[in-house]
């Protein structure tokens, strides 16, 4: 039942709210809708928020077939390679004006990250080596400039020069290190792993899967710490729900896709605790918490963590045969139903909503962060795992 439910979600609501974002004039996808479902079609546009598009439209044409999704991923992925990419320098910019002309140049790792996740994904739906290219060329760039003897950086200037992170840093921190840029590091590296099998993109991905056991890992707290030091010392005390139950199954998939049997037992066994802990402390009303900061809980229910938890409770019954996973996925996803999916006419998933269910008129329905990757990635996982 949920499959069908969540495929009708993705082919009736999420697919058409994004194919009407389409800019056909300028290229690429329009970078801005309000809360009222105003669409901003001079807003800038995101380089996250359009290598999330491209990934997304590129799963859809290789889960369900559909042409449509195909020529949607080409027409995204053509603005990315025509203006994102700085062939000067290397790597994608953060943030264009409308029209394909640079309004931020920043390079910044996570950023660099989802570009290498989108242009892999599209190579494998689409063939083009172009695409391929581009992302070997993006991995090369973080290994040789977004790394130090300790980790990988965070946010440098156009020309790879380090500058605050702002962009990552939250909770008034301000942060040198972070687990999410790391984590989303494994995500693009196991994709381009996958599509390439290039023997350094493997070496750089366990060197990750090994250092997030190593140093990202609370195997006290049986959690994922979250900002760092640019030596590793955590800083804050703070536990992301969201990023913790989204971390176990991606890092699943990439010891699935990479076939290492001592490192994957080690990492299934820490995502094993991880999920187990937030099942009991971040499973409310049917439904995730967002954060703890310090002894402070944050309540909202946010649309990605929900999408995430969907997928990650999925994973850990599929994994540990434990029921209670399968019914607490299956509750998050009736709740995603009820509460998370805007059903205005012209909506699509409202970002966050209050403990009583009410949406957040402060929060876009579309900027450089929200997107169609987390909830339409969640759909794509259930039809695929429940095939």
């Amino acid at each position: 039942m949920m499959k069908d439910e969540v495929q009708n979600e993705l082919e009736k609501h999420i697919i058409p709210f994004w194919d009407k974002l389409c800019d056909y004039d300028k290229g690429g996808f329009y970078g801005f809708v309000s809360n009222d479902l105003e669409v901003d079609k001079n807003a800038p546009k995101g380089v996250i928020l359009l290598s999330r598009i491209l990934w997304f439209y590129s799963n859809c044409y290789l889960v369900l077939g559909r042409d449509d999704c195909l020529e949607k991923a080409r027409h995204c992925f053509n603005f990315l390679r025509d203006h994102c990419v700085d062939r000067e320098n290397g790597g994608v910019y953060w943030l264009m004006n409308a029209d394909g002309s640079i309004n931020d140049p920043m390079k910044h790792t996570y950023c660099q990250a989802f570009f290498i996740y989108a242009a892999a994904s599209y190579y494998d739906a689409s063939g083009d080596n172009t695409a391929l290219d581009l992302a070997m060329n993006v991995f090369e760039i973080i290994e040789s400039k977004c790394v130090d003897d300790v980790a990988y950086l965070e946010a440098q200037s156009r020309e790879f020069k380090l500058i605050e992170n702002d962009a990552l840093s939250e909770n008034g921190l301000m942060a040198d290190k972070t687990m999410n840029t790391v984590l989303h590091l494994i995500e693009a590296y196991t994709e381009l792993y996958r599509v390439s099998s290039d023997h350094r993109v493997l070496e750089r991905l366990k060197f990750q899967l090994e250092f997030t056991y190593d140093k990202i890992f609370d195997k006290n707290g049986s959690k994922l710490f979250v900002f760092f030091d640019e030596n590793m010392n955590v800083i804050g005390d703070i536990h992301s729900y969201g990023h913790d139950i989204e971390a176990t199954w991606l890092l699943d998939r990439a010891c699935d896709i990479i076939r290492d049997e001592d490192l994957g037992k080690k990492i299934s066994a820490m995502n094993r605790k991880i999920v187990s802990n937030i099942a009991e402390i971040a499973f409310e009303k049917g439904s995730l918490l967002n954060e703890r900061d310090n002894d402070r809980i944050n309540k909202w229910r946010i649309w990605w963590v929900q999408a995430e938890g969907v997928v990650g409770f999925l994973n850990g019954w599929q994994r540990y045969a434990e029921e209670r996973y399968k019914e607490i996925s299956e509750s998050i996803w009736a709740y995603i139903k009820n509460n998370i999916v805007d059903k205005r006419d012209g909506g699509e998933w409202y970002s966050q909503v209050d403990e009583n269910g009410e949406y957040a008129k402060f929060k876009a329905t579309v900027d450089p962060w929200k997107c169609p990757y987390h909830n339409g990635r969640m759909c794509l996982e259930v039809i695929s795992r429940l095939a």
